[in-house]
């Protein structure tokens, strides 16, 4: 099962992973596209990923939005989800939890696809497929992170879920460790970025950053592997099995 002639959504792909992802959905014949909730990011994405890629707004915490948005839109026959944010309560100790604070890390990347899933479902075909997006934090939580955690293991049990509720369209999840984003920019300042994720990385069984590109590959399966539902896709580099 390819990509030449199928249409792909990807949301969240103005940047990052779902950028990667769109890029090698073009270059396997596809169509792309790109969505977020930044216009003008995703007029800059769909520019720079030229022919067969267009650009669509749409935010995913506005429901509403998001019919509207499928209601316009006639078929796809993938939909990808990587969308997501890095603000509100990320990190913190369980004494000084803000409860409204800890709602809101769910409002993109878990309500949002659950958002996606329900009204882009219908705009699926029997064999289509639909990929969500979590994170090793799920496998591997640390002090502080009781909410991120529950957060992405919580997207692992909906795949899941989904796979039953929406058969036969199938739906897998993606979940990568450290990757090479943009947000690494905002995250660690340039002068000292390359020696601390050499740190960060240095007990993997591959000692380094994972590449975007690498992790499409990951979505290019989900979307190809036409006998794999319900399941979830490690891209870590092996930091499971390491120290």
């Amino acid at each position: 099962m390819g990509l030449e002639g199928k249409r792909i959504l990807v949301v969240g792909g103005g940047s990052g992973i779902g950028y990667a992802v769109a890029e090698a959905a073009l270059a396997e014949g596809a169509r792309a596209v790109v969505a977020s909730s930044n216009p003008d990011k995703i007029t800059a994405a769909a520019a720079r990923l030229g022919a067969g890629a267009e650009g669509r707004p749409l935010d995913v915490t506005d429901e509403g939005g998001v019919q509207a948005f499928f209601d316009a839109d006639h078929a796809f026959d993938h939909i990808v989800f990587t969308a997501g944010d890095w603000g509100g309560m990320r990190r913190g100790t369980l004494e000084s939890l803000d409860l409204a604070a800890a709602a809101d890390t769910f409002k993109v990347r878990f309500w949002g696809a659950v958002a996606v899933a329900k009204h882009g479902a219908r705009r699926l075909p029997a064999g289509g497929s639909f990929t969500l997006t979590n994170g090793t934090i799920a496998h591997r939580p640390s002090k502080g992170s009781a909410i991120s955690t529950a957060m992405a293991g919580g997207l692992e049990h909906l795949t899941r879920a989904l796979a039953v509720e929406l058969a036969p369209i199938r739906v897998n999840c993606v979940c990568p460790a450290m990757i090479s984003t943009e947000i690494w920019d905002s995250l660690i300042p340039a002068e000292i970025r390359e020696e601390r994720i050499a740190l960060m990385t240095q007990r993997q069984l591959i000692p380094r950053i994972g590449t975007p590109q690498e992790t499409a590959q990951a979505y290019l399966y989900s979307m190809k592997g036409g006998y794999t539902t319900g399941q979830v896709l490690m891209v870590e580099g092996g930091v499971m099995l390491g120290g």
